[in-house]
């Protein structure tokens, strides 16, 4: 049953009728646990608060189904607005994006520019920019142009996901780099003709790649709400002797919050991905598909 739900919810996050739909409704829906809300000044006041708690933030204006140049570059204007929010704001984050909404899917050279003046603000305030990782269309072309930045940039890193049976070629074309990497299971629905299909396979392939690229030498941002791959991590950072300097934990929005504080009490690093905008709905389809039994937290919100 849960596979079904999970299915249907990874269906959904892929509809632009849908995404429309839940937009008349705002957050209703009980988006607003795993949004940091529509505008900018709510995900500063969210970050806020988790400063306040020890911990650290990456922000992420939310869009998907970018079509138009037009479209992709008012996407690059709200990432450089979260910038210049972040720096004036003094709060303790960095940027999230994804390439597709900055015009992957219409042409490299339209998300390249964009891409390029939204790290060139960056680098001016000091501060860091994630690529994130998409569906395993998007892999391939999303790493050429990461190596294709580091050529120049360093303020910069990208995503691995465990999921996928290329990940681990992948941490080893990147490794003379000493990449930042969040290291993730994945989110999206893919063809096991590229993703491992078994959950206890695709725990075995991240713990893999954790221990992998701590010993390469890269700073890992690890992402996860497994306990049990938190204690791992745990246990080869302690085995290998890896600095603090070198790692993170990190979450969601609006998930495991008492692990996160957990985490700081110890005296780990812990950043929390905080996404926003009025574009939510894929994102929190994804997020519903990751976790079912969240259906009934949504039920319950949208019948208050």
């Amino acid at each position: 049953m849960d596979a079904l739900i999970k299915t249907l919810f990874q269906t959904f996050a892929k509809s632009q009728s849908a995404n429309k739909m839940a937009r008349k409704y705002g957050l209703r829906f009980g988006a607003s646990r795993f949004v940091a809300g529509e505008t900018i000044e709510g995900a500063i006041d969210a970050v806020r608060s988790l400063n306040a708690s020890g911990r650290e933030a990456t922000l992420d204006h939310l869009g998907e189904f970018v079509a138009t140049e037009a479209e992709a570059s008012l996407s690059a204007m709200m990432c450089l607005k979260t910038l210049d929010a972040i720096a004036s704001s003094g709060v303790k984050a960095n940027l999230s994006l994804k390439l597709t909404s900055l015009g992957l899917g219409i042409s490299e050279e339209v998300c390249l520019s964009n891409l390029t003046a939204i790290l060139n603000r960056a680098r001016m305030y000091g501060l860091f920019v994630r690529i994130d990782m998409e569906d395993f269309a998007q892999c391939e072309k999303t790493i050429a142009i990461y190596k294709r930045l580091r050529e120049q940039i360093d303020n910069v890193g990208i995503v691995i996901q465990a999921y996928l049976y290329r990940s681990i070629h992948d941490l080893e074309e990147l490794k003379d780099l000493k990449p930042n990497l969040r290291l993730v299971k994945g989110a999206y629905k893919e063809s096991p003709k590229v993703a491992i299909p078994a959950k206890p396979d695709v725990d075995d392939n991240y713990k893999r790649l954790i221990a992998t690229h701590l010993k390469n030498g890269g700073y890992a941002a690890i992402a996860t709400h497994d306990s049990g791959i938190i204690d791992y991590a745990k246990q080869i950072i302690h085995e290998l002797n890896i600095p603090n300097e070198r790692f993170e934990f990190q979450m969601l929005y609006g998930i495991r919050e008492d692990l996160q504080l957990q985490l700081v009490r110890e005296g780990y690093k812990v950043r929390v991905y905080v996404p926003f905008g009025s574009d939510w709905f894929g994102y929190f389809m994804r997020r519903l598909a990751e976790r079912p039994a969240n259906v009934w937290f949504v039920v319950k919100n949208f019948f208050k």
